[in-house]
């Protein structure tokens, strides 16, 4: 691990394809470690950890939808070990003036199911319109996780131990400049999406080297990359155990008190 987290920005990550090709199959073929202490364990609002961010599903300004989605809630849960490596990597990134800011954490599943089954296929039959069957479901899939299929296959985000994420400058909260919108599922969102630019302007230098900050300062402190999304992380899932070689996930779905998942 680099001491300097300015020198972060320096270092290329890895390619997304491949980690595509790793990911395949996740869901289907890694175990959760049920009997596990942290299967149980609950889960916090980040924010009262000091942790910045808003949910950018409980509001209509969260381009590129500008509605608010059916089923969203304004908290931001994550389980306990999650929230505080990210209090972790807060403190790692202090002295380059900036913070974590989250987009997503725990997400109900009335909202996994109208991404994958509704807004997501129809945008892209919209702009493909021969897109179908398995090819579209594929193409849905490198973005959008299907909703829980039984205790044995949970979407990420219903686990607590996803998270969707960006950098901001702590003094003035102005995002880092990535390179995208969050949520803008196409290639552009891949993780090494600057990585391969040959003649870069000023804004792909600073796209590139704020994704690597972000990548590096995340994985570094144990989490796995989602590497067809550049906000996605997650610690302890079923997508990091695969990715960082784990035997288990440490956690399935979970609910938040007092939330209600539908």
């Amino acid at each position: 691990m680099s001491r300097d987290p300015a020198s972060l920005k320096l270092r290329p990550v890895p390619n997304s394809a491949s980690e595509l090709e790793r990911k395949r199959g996740y869901r289907e073929e890694v175990p959760i470690a049920f009997g596990e202490a942290l299967a149980r364990e609950p889960c916090v609002e980040v924010r009262t950890m000091g942790i910045s961010g808003d949910n950018h599903y409980n509001t209509p300004l969260n381009p590129p939808y500008y509605i608010a989605i059916p089923g969203s809630i304004p908290d931001l849960f994550l389980r306990r070990s999650v929230a505080e490596k990210l209090a972790g990597i807060n403190a790692r990134l202090a002295p380059l003036g900036v913070e974590l800011y989250l987009f997503d954490a725990w997400r109900p599943q009335a909202i996994q199911r109208f991404f994958h089954d509704v807004w997501f296929p129809d945008w892209l039959k919209a702009r493909t319109p021969g897109l179908a069957g398995a090819a579209l479901v594929e193409e849905v899939e490198k973005y959008w996780a299907a909703p829980t299929a039984g205790v044995n296959s949970p979407s990420p985000h219903s686990t607590g131990a996803a998270v969707d994420l960006t950098l901001v400058f702590r003094e003035t909260r102005q995002p880092l400049y990535m390179g995208g919108i969050f949520d803008d599922l196409t290639p552009t969102a891949w993780t090494d999406g600057y990585e391969h630019t040959t003649s870069a302007s000023m804004s792909d230098e600073e796209a590139r080297a704020n994704r690597r900050l972000l990548y590096w300062a995340m994985t570094e402190a144990g989490f796995a990359s989602n590497p067809t999304e550049w906000w996605h992380y997650s610690w302890g899932d079923q997508l990091w155990a695969r990715l960082t070689g784990q035997p288990a996930a440490h956690y399935g779905a979970c609910v938040p008190a007092g939330v209600s998942d539908s």
